[in-house]
């Protein structure tokens, strides 16, 4: 429902497994499934309005490399809208104090505290969405009721209705386990959606023919499968 008021949605992750099961719920239609790596979208410059990455950054290790892909394929003046795991929560800063975790929550650098998973600095992340030409234009805090004692003698729906009364104001102290931001990419261009939608990960070349069963990169001509309604861009035939 919340992507209703896009004529076209592009559902992009790395498994397959999760693009079947989203397939065989959403159907196709309007969406459209695409399996590729994060650090090389198989997407033409300024072919998307929005890109949304939600509960995907904590697995991200490289935030630069990604939010400079971000910006490629966004058109001028399209919007970014991402949460992200905040490192320097209350609940973190309190453990801090009395001594019950190691990890300072106030360093910048991200905290991996399972493989591949991390925590982020408001900051680290302000740095790098700035660095990619990003503006951030919003923010909430989200979560801030993440806590046992409170989930046991309240209701859910208590708790959501008073976290989504404090998203907005307490998002400035950045204190929630949560963040999210949304940003507006600054680059030079027509504000208008490039009509080439795909770009080939291999050699970033554009106008990939499409056949029933793969795409073709006309420069490399990598062959990219087009395996049970996803198109996969993660190994080539050929």
């Amino acid at each position: 429902d919340l992507y209703r008021g896009y004529e076209q949605v592009i559902l992009l992750d790395y498994s397959r497994s999760l693009l079947r099961e989203a397939r065989e719920r959403l159907g196709d239609g309007r969406y459209i499934y695409v399996a590729a790596n994060l650090y090389e979208l198989p997407l033409a410059d300024a072919s998307v309005d929005t890109v949304v990455t939600v509960r995907v950054l904590h697995h991200v290790q490289d935030l630069g490399a990604a939010f400079q892909q971000f910006a490629r394929v966004l058109r001028p003046g399209g919007i970014y809208t991402l949460e992200f795991a905040n490192k320097r929560h209350l609940k973190a800063i309190l453990r801090y104090w009395t001594g019950r975790q190691a990890e300072s929550p106030f360093t910048i650098r991200p905290y991996e505290f399972a493989e591949l998973n991390f925590d982020f600095h408001p900051e680290y992340v302000s740095n790098y969405l700035r660095s990619a030409g990003f503006v951030v234009e919003e923010r909430r805090a989200v979560s801030s009721f993440r806590i046992g004692a409170l989930k046991r003698r309240f209701s859910p729906r208590l708790l959501a209705l008073a976290d989504a009364l404090l998203q907005r104001p307490t998002a400035p102290l950045a204190l929630a386990p949560s963040m999210f931001l949304r940003a507006r990419v600054e680059k030079p261009g027509f504000r208008r959606l490039n009509e080439v939608l795909w770009r080939c990960p291999r050699c970033d070349t554009t106008g990939l023919a499409e056949t029933p069963a793969f795409l073709e990169c006309p420069q490399c001509k990598a062959r990219w499968p087009i395996e049970e309604g996803i198109f996969n861009f993660k190994t080539p035939q050929g």
